[in-house]
């Protein structure tokens, strides 16, 4: 299947399968089909840090798409602001978890069937050019690209992550935290450090 992309530019034709479709509300690149040997399924370009007024939007988005309902939703503690418990969504509640032990520069789908979907987040604050280049290239196929790999790719500058230590534990950079191992699982059992 054929990726969809929705991002700013203007739309595309939606007559033909082959062609992404394109969605100005919700920046948002994402593979319908998973590839479970890349890191990520997509990026998402937020407008804001602000998981409440910004995750409903992508759920209700993912959950169209995928023709899935997503039950829980889980991302980096530090990475968000103003981050709620649940979110109301389409006669549910879905369960948002923070944590510190995953890659800041993700967020996590859970849904009641299927694989999750892990998105890279593209900073709020990024140039269109570079955010756009970004949505392009995780729409395609990324198998074997470490998260480091697609920000130099689409010239964006790699945000903190884990990195490993002379004990073989890997540690956060930037706030003292440690995840366990040298190949980090994030909550889906994919590596979060780059090998």
């Amino acid at each position: 299947m054929t990726p969809t992309l929705f991002s700013q530019p203007a739309p595309l034709s939606s007559a033909s399968p082959t062609i992404p479709r394109v969605d100005s509300a919700l920046r948002l690149s994402l593979r319908p089909v998973p590839n479970r040997r890349a890191v990520v399924d997509g990026a998402w370009w937020p407008s804001s840090r602000d998981a409440a007024a910004e995750l409903p939007g992508l759920i209700d988005h993912v959950d169209r798409l995928l023709d899935r309902v997503t039950l829980r939703i889980g991302v980096h503690g530090d990475a968000w602001q103003n981050i709620p418990r649940r979110i109301p969504a389409r006669g549910r509640q879905v369960r948002v978890g923070w944590f510190r032990h995953t890659d800041p520069r993700v967020i996590t789908l859970s849904f009641a069937a299927g694989e999750p979907v892990v998105l890279l987040i593209i900073p709020s604050g990024t140039a269109a050019a570079a955010a756009e280049a970004t949505l392009k290239l995780t729409a395609q196929d990324i198998a074997g690209l470490s998260i480091d790999a697609i920000l130099t790719l689409a010239h964006l500058p790699a945000a903190p992550a884990p990195r490993a230590t002379a004990d073989g534990s890997a540690r956060w950079e930037d706030e003292g935290g440690s995840v366990i191992g040298q190949a980090a699982k994030s909550l889906m059992g994919r590596p979060t450090t780059s090998q």
